[in-house]
């Protein structure tokens, strides 16, 4: 079982600025949704009967969630560099209409993917898989992991079996978790906290 979180809302996610591997610290909002997401996976985690690992992508606004989540569980944080976001080259920093005016076409088709010196979908879904076949196999596997949109978005692809389209698709809450397990992925909501 995987217990799937983003991060919660940050400054440049509130700005509609492109963070990629860049730094931008939780909002307040952000950190209520850490909170209740944290709370959310402590309520899931007390009906297994398993132990379970903290795992979260190394960059701030993972760890920042990650740990409302380690005080919510009472469980160390491991760090994998393999769970960071996709790295966005130079458009890191910039706002999604300043890409979108400066790169229509790119913009319109990818948008994230294969920014210069940045990372392409197949990037990131190899990285993705290489940590998941890396992890103990289902049944036993136990994790909860804190990362990010296309992260996190990939994963649940290549977990789920789907094509590019339908992984390019998914919602990336910030107030969710997702449960992947049995072949399954269900989506558990916090209340809103608007």
């Amino acid at each position: 079982m995987i217990l799937l979180l983003r991060h919660g809302e940050t400054f440049w996610n509130r700005e509609r600025r492109i963070q990629g591997r860049a730094e931008s610290p939780l909002t307040p909002l952000g950190e209520r949704q850490a909170a209740a997401m944290a709370s959310l996976v402590a309520d899931l985690i007390a009906r297994e009967d398993h132990a379970f690992r903290l795992v979260a992508s190394p960059i701030g606004r993972a760890r920042q969630t990650a740990a409302h989540v380690a005080r919510a569980t009472q469980l160390p944080i491991e760090l994998d560099d393999r769970l960071v976001e996709i790295g966005c080259g130079v458009w890191e920093g910039l706002l999604h209409d300043e890409v979108k005016t400066r790169h229509p076409d790119h913009y319109a088709r990818h948008w994230i993917f294969g920014a210069p010196g940045g990372e392409t979908f197949d990037d990131v879904m190899i990285r993705a898989r290489a940590w998941l076949d890396a992890q103990e196999a289902e049944p036993t596997r136990r994790l909860i992991v804190v990362s990010h949109g296309v992260w996190g978005r990939c994963l649940r692809g290549i977990y789920g079996g789907l094509s590019a389209d339908e992984t390019n698709r998914l919602p990336v809450p910030q107030d969710a978790v997702f449960r992947l397990h049995n072949g399954r992925i269900d989506r558990f909501d916090c209340a809103s906290l608007d």
